[in-house]
């Protein structure tokens, strides 16, 4: 799939808005029927401003798991909720999820950027053992109820879906 410039998804748009078939112009710009009708959607939906120009847009991680669990916790389709909070094109919500599932049920950010070339000299800690065990066990109960947090989740989000699956 070529990846479309702002002209071009308006240009589909209207295009679309003239009676164009949508195959004919997943023809012409190479790129899936699906995603035509995506596009026409979204700009309906919030104009022409939801089409970046030049800068990505960022979600911080409460928003994507707010997205996230309208998918599937409450049970939405994933189009449905691209369209309504106005991510750009379906696949980054499906990568989302796909990613979600992977890392248990975690949003885990990607590093961005080059990694540094030069080395980060280690911090000297002047903390004695008592000190230090302490902050270890408490390290310790933190990781234990993240874990306990996500096991329980996971169980929430299996048992939704194993009622959907019951009633189909």
């Amino acid at each position: 799939m070529s990846k479309l410039s702002y002209e071009d998804k308006i240009n589909i748009y209207y295009k679309k808005k003239n009676g164009q078939s949508r195959r004919s112009l997943a023809n012409e710009y190479k790129i899936q029927e699906s995603n035509v009708i995506y596009i026409v959607r979204l700009i309906e939906k919030h104009g022409f401003d939801i089409l970046r120009t030049n800068k990505n847009k960022h979600f911080s991680i409460q928003e994507k798991e707010r997205i996230i669990n309208r998918v599937l916790m409450d049970g939405e389709s994933a189009n449905s909720v691209a369209l309504d909070e106005g991510i750009s094109h379906l696949g980054v919500l499906t990568n989302w999820i796909k990613k979600y599932k992977e890392m248990g049920y975690n949003i885990v950010e990607r590093k961005r950027g080059r990694s540094p070339t030069m080395k980060i000299p280690k911090k000297k800690e002047n903390e004695n053992d008592k000190e230090k065990i302490k902050r270890l066990e408490e390290e310790n109960l933190y990781l234990k109820a993240e874990l306990e947090y996500s096991k329980k989740l996971r169980a929430v989000v299996q048992a939704r879906k194993n009622q959907q699956q019951k009633k189909k």
